[in-house]
């Protein structure tokens, strides 16, 4: 006889959520050391004791968050869809079965409550106690950086003016050449001003877009810094003040950092050197912008020249960002072979632009090929 199951389903439970999650479960894992009790105490300052409508837990909050950061719900929305139908999350977070859940937008006003500070105050902690437990050490940590389109329409894209376009009085060729050298007609999204446009490679379109900077523990994979910048922001600039918070957090000298050839910079392997930390930190192909490339020039550390492939010298001259003009001597350019090759045109003499960190580039790109 063919079966046949009925559409109504009343059925009345009796007993814990717990008992429905398998102990292999994602969550189930992370609630077994799990500990937020100190949070209350941490955010109380925030809340009113005596009045008003009694908000969400605290712990409760941050393990909604927790929960859709582990399950890959990177939207409130959908978390908190996925919430009402998912046992597991309920049971992780504390409600009951028919319990109603918050809505989604309490998580956005918490997290303005409470503010970046008392974030990172509680990723500090978080990190202190994975470094006590030893699963954190934070004396190899590899470092990267990840682009994150902000949640916004192209349509919420405008074109900056630096200038009134009734002051331009330029013909339209200058207007155009101007413009590509300073940035007039940038663009910025008026609903989130806050992400720039940028791009993790030259086929791909600009977007508006923020940066996260992660640093993590060679021991057992634990996140110990993490850092969100705008989407233009060079990655560069963020690896020494990560590895100085990193040893402020764990009291443990950086040994070793790793990152890809996007801080590959001089300024990033001179500042590793100074710190005592060994770069391993693939250095990028020189790029060859002229038939004579900078890989023939050779820079004397001892006296603070550096040497054409004719052997003449250029000597250090007018400071500029990040590093120096070396300029050679016209008449040693005049009766050189090579002057029709090196020379740039309408130049009677060499200059080229050395950064202040060259010699720890150099040593970098040494190491590679041994």
């Amino acid at each position: 006889m063919l079966g046949e199951r009925k559409a109504e389903q009343f059925e009345f439970f009796a007993g814990s959520l717990r008992d429905l999650i398998p102990d292999e479960h994602m969550l189930a894992r992370v609630a077994r050391v799990l500990d937020l009790a100190w949070l209350r105490d941490e955010v109380a300052s925030l809340y009113c004791s005596h009045n008003g409508r009694p908000g969400i837990e605290p712990e409760t909050a941050v393990r909604l968050m927790l929960a859709g950061f582990l399950l890959g719900l990177v939207h409130d929305r959908r978390l908190m869809r996925e919430a009402a139908v998912n046992v597991a999350i309920r049971w992780f977070c504390g409600f009951g079965l028919t319990e109603r859940l918050p809505d989604h937008s309490s998580l956005t006003r918490i997290r303005q409550r409470w503010g970046e500070a008392r974030f990172r105050r509680i990723f500090e902690r978080t990190v202190a106690a994975c470094v006590g437990a030893g699963i954190a050490k934070g004396e190899v940590v590899h470092i990267d950086a990840s682009l994150v389109r902000a949640d916004v329409s192209w349509e919420a894209l405008a074109t900056r003016w630096v200038d009134k376009v009734g002051q331009e009085n330029a013909p339209l060729d200058e207007q155009e050449r101007d413009a590509k050298q300073t940035g007039k007609y940038k663009k910025i999204c008026t609903t989130d001003p806050d992400a720039t446009m940028s791009t993790s490679g030259r086929s791909q379109r600009l977007e508006p877009s923020y940066k996260q900077h992660t640093s993590v523990c060679d021991v057992a994979g634990v996140i110990v810094d993490i850092a969100v910048t705008t989407g233009e922001t060079n990655e560069g600039s963020e690896l020494v003040p990560a590895i100085e918070r990193i040893e402020t957090l764990t009291r443990t000298h950086v040994a070793i950092a790793t990152a890809d050839a996007g801080y590959a910079y001089a300024k990033v392997y001179g500042a590793l050197e100074r710190r005592r930390t060994d770069a391993v930190i693939p250095p990028k192909a020189e790029p060859i912008r002229s038939k004579v490339p900078m890989r023939r020039f050779r820079y004397d550390a001892k006296h603070d020249v550096l040497k054409c492939p004719r052997g003449k010298i250029l000597k250090a001259g007018r400071a500029v960002k990040h590093g120096r003009f070396f300029t050679s001597r016209a008449r040693d350019c005049r009766r050189c072979d090579m002057a029709a090759l090196c020379l740039s045109g309408g130049r009677s003499d060499k200059a080229v632009v050395l950064g202040n960190d060259y010699p720890a580039l150099l040593r970098a790109r040494r190491r590679r090929l041994n």
